[in-house]
């Protein structure tokens, strides 16, 4: 075979080779080599090795990192926290701080032993120029990284909001937990006392809990709160502010109600619990109930104390009754 051939031969073989090559980057994918023939020679090629950092929000970045064997991990703000992403052959990094010309947003190191081309900032926008396939792929690596960003963000709004549901709400009853109750609590009665409105105060207690866990279980006994909890729920107001003030008592906050009318809604929610327990069941699931009325000038402690001194006396009167503030 002639020089000439081999020489033709080999060329065909390197353009293979770099057609092959350039067809699994996403970057490169649908653009012939030819097109950017003279330019691909000019991007660099390094080895990174595991725990090597690749971008930094800490230093500039001027270039385009493609993946050519190995795996990068992205973390942000850290790196000990956990890995939000990894980019395996044929992804690339560092587009979005080239493109917006600031420092990257998160860390990129070499999750193990990589081997990475290296597009700088002028190479990227001379292939640009020079390919409208490189264009088009590069927008839409740019897009996908946007949208996998948003999916990020999404997904970690979630997270928060999750958490701060969790936060506050009492995990066995769903209802607001103690926290809640004192930052809800707080804001209804400031709220009250400016517009001179009426506001009374439930508290709730379970009667003979401790002796029904013993006879029953625990687990009976987490039972009888949740259905406490869900008949309050479904028998107060959505504007009435319900809580799980400890163990097996409730908050439950009435705004614009008066005196007699919390009593009625405390003998409603009373019969309807009472009507919880079979006729088997000893002892009954009943509750005592005490209320009390804002007073003016009165904070949420005060009220909460002298709603509970009247659920006690409601106990010590028998249970199974309602009880109101006598100050």
């Amino acid at each position: 075979m002639s020089t000439a051939n081999l020489q033709s031969l080999a060329y065909e073989i390197d353009t293979d080779f770099r057609r092959s090559l350039l067809q699994s980057i996403a970057l490169f994918r649908g653009v012939g080599p030819d097109s950017l023939g003279d330019l691909l020679p000019q991007c660099a090629r390094i080895d990174v090795n595991e725990g090597e950092v690749v971008l930094s929000p800490e230093r500039p970045n001027r270039c385009v990192y493609v993946v050519l064997s190995g795996r990068l991990s992205v973390h942000l703000g850290a790196l000990d926290t956990p890995r939000i992403a990894d980019l395996g052959p044929g992804t690339c990094a560092g587009e979005m701080s080239l493109i917006e010309d600031k420092d990257p947003s998160a860390w990129v190191v070499a999750a193990e032993h990589s081997h990475l081309m290296v597009i700088s900032h002028h190479l990227l926008w001379q292939m640009a120029d020079r390919s409208h396939v490189f264009c088009k792929n590069l927008l839409v690596v740019l897009s996908e990284r946007v949208r996998s960003d948003n999916e990020f963000i999404a997904s970690s709004l979630g997270v928060l909001r999750q958490a701060e549901r969790n936060a506050h709400t009492d995990a066995l009853t769903g209802l607001g937990n103690r926290h809640w109750m004192h930052v809800m609590f707080e804001r209804e009665v400031t709220r009250a006392q400016h517009s001179e409105k009426t506001l009374c105060l439930m508290m709730v207690d379970v009667d003979n809990f401790k002796l029904f866990n013993d006879q029953y279980g625990h687990i009976a006994g987490d039972r009888v709160l949740v259905a406490v909890g869900d008949t309050l729920r479904e028998y107060l107001r959505p504007t009435d502010l319900t809580a799980r003030f400890g163990g097996d008592e409730f908050a439950i906050l009435l705004p614009e109600l008066t005196l007699e009318q919390a009593r009625q809604t405390a003998e409603r929610l009373r019969e309807q619990i009472n009507a919880l327990s079979p006729a088997s069941l000893t002892p009954a699931i009943t509750i005592s109930v005490g209320i009390a009325c804002l007073e003016g000038g009165e904070d949420v402690a005060a009220l909460i104390q002298r709603a509970d001194a009247a659920m006690y006396d409601a106990k010590e009167r028998g249970r199974n009754r309602v009880a109101i503030s006598e100050d």
